[in-house]
């Protein structure tokens, strides 16, 4: 684990060199300390790498960046001025109530970066960015802490900012980003602005969507898969905590300009998504869903709601579009309980019997669906222990014999009244 990690900063050495020969003249081989943050030369503030400006509060100052990301441009295949026109309805079904209606200026998109993927009270969010919709298009602002104590300036400017807005959204926000933000502010003896704003969690409408036609639903991912768009020399997120203790040691502010970019492009790529996810659970029947698996995702949604009529139909047309078998399977599986539910026995006999005409993961309990229904509604005792013989046959148990005993009785019962009729 060690020697990867080192390997890995020896990659990242490489690109920050890179990255200082744009904002840096070189230097002579023997290099003096850094000096401290006041004292540094200008080729070393964060201001000379990134367009911004250093802001005061009641607490201090930090340094914030704001960029327009207009409407007219393109992020990977989509446009970005498809965001102005999102419905006020758009997260009323995937929030599954809570937010009914909110306009899309409302909406603060909202990530960070931190010293530390594990949480905790020891790990601090030294970069906040928050995205917000507009008429000229994406405005992104980001709030930096040049050093450690530079946080209480930091979280007040945030919680100002955050006033403009009622509804938060994010990519795995509500396990990490909101309860870290939450203990940074009681550490700081400040009020979370949070209590007052629903929060829209993309991740989990993303994996119900996605988790069964990709491997990850890693949001660069999905920025990867969904949007077309791959990253270039992009710094991995594992990473960022071990640049900026670089920075903190150093104090060369172009190492960080990597973790804004890295920032900025996973705001961007949480506003285009939520554009694209809420879309599908808002309108699941007319949604472009292009694969099989995402039909599935989002018609195992369906049931969970009880909208079990919708839920077939994508189901339905999932095995249509195509599936890998184990999932075309699960998913006949899943319409024949459904069918079973709605009390539509006909059609579930129907699924079930088509289970049981090959191998596969569902075949045992089709059979003994198969057997219940022949001895409980039929009363084809011949049928439901032809079908309880064909499951022991699969996998023998304790009650699929006893189920055996029992119909072989019936049958004989009826065979002895059958002869002195």
């Amino acid at each position: 684990m060690a020697g990867d990690i080192q390997e890995q900063l020896a990659v990242l050495r490489r690109r920050i060199a890179k990255i200082d020969s744009r904002f840096a003249q070189k230097e002579s081989a023997a290099v003096a300390p850094a000096p401290a943050y006041g004292l540094q030369t200008a080729k070393h503030l964060i201001e000379e790498c990134c367009s911004g400006s250093e802001i005061q509060t009641p607490f201090g100052a930090h340094f914030e960046t704001e960029k327009l990301y207009e409407s007219h441009r393109r992020h990977g295949s989509f446009d970005l001025s498809a965001l102005n026109e999102l419905p006020e309805d758009l997260l009323d079904a995937m929030s599954e109530g809570s937010i009914a209606r909110s306009h899309c200026s409302r909406w603060a998109f909202l990530d960070t970066e931190t010293t530390g993927l594990a949480g905790g009270s020891g790990t601090y969010a030294f970069l906040i960015g928050v995205g917000r919709i507009t008429p000229e298009g994406f405005r992104l602002r980001q709030f930096f802490m040049r050093d450690l104590g530079e946080e209480a300036s930091v979280l007040h400017a945030l919680a100002s900012h955050l006033a403009e807005f009622d509804t938060l959204v994010t990519y795995n926000g509500k396990a990490y980003d909101q309860p870290l933000l939450e203990t940074r502010f009681r550490m700081a003896r400040a009020r979370p602005p949070f209590g007052r704003m629903e929060h829209l969690d993309l991740l989990f409408g993303a994996r119900r969507l996605w988790k069964l036609r990709f491997d990850s639903c890693r949001l660069v991912e999905l920025e990867n898969q969904i949007l077309g768009m791959e990253r270039e020399g992009d710094l991995p997120g594992a990473m960022i905590p071990y640049v900026y203790f670089e920075y903190l040691r150093t104090k060369e502010a172009f190492r960080v300009a990597p973790i804004l970019h890295h920032n900025a492009n996973d705001i961007l790529t949480l506003a285009c998504l939520t554009a694209i996810v809420p879309w599908a659970f808002r309108s699941p029947e007319t949604a472009p869903l292009a694969h099989g698996a995402e039909m599935v995702g989002l018609a195992r949604w369906l049931r969970r709601v009880e909208r079990h009529e919708s839920a077939l139909v994508l189901f339905r047309r999932a095995i249509q579009k195509g599936l890998p078998d184990e999932l075309m399977f699960r998913t006949i599986w899943d319409m024949a309980l459904l069918e079973k539910k709605l009390g539509r026995e006909a059609a579930a006999i129907v699924l079930f019997t088509e289970l049981v005409e090959c191998r596969n993961s569902h075949r045992l309990p089709a059979f003994e669906e198969l057997a219940k229904y022949y001895e409980h509604r039929e009363r084809n005792y011949a049928m439901a222990l032809r079908f309880t013989l064909s499951a022991i046959a699969v996998q023998d148990s304790g009650e699929l014999r006893r189920r055996q005993v029992r119909l072989e009785r019936r049958l004989a019962v009826k065979r002895t009244r059958g002869m002195f009729l």
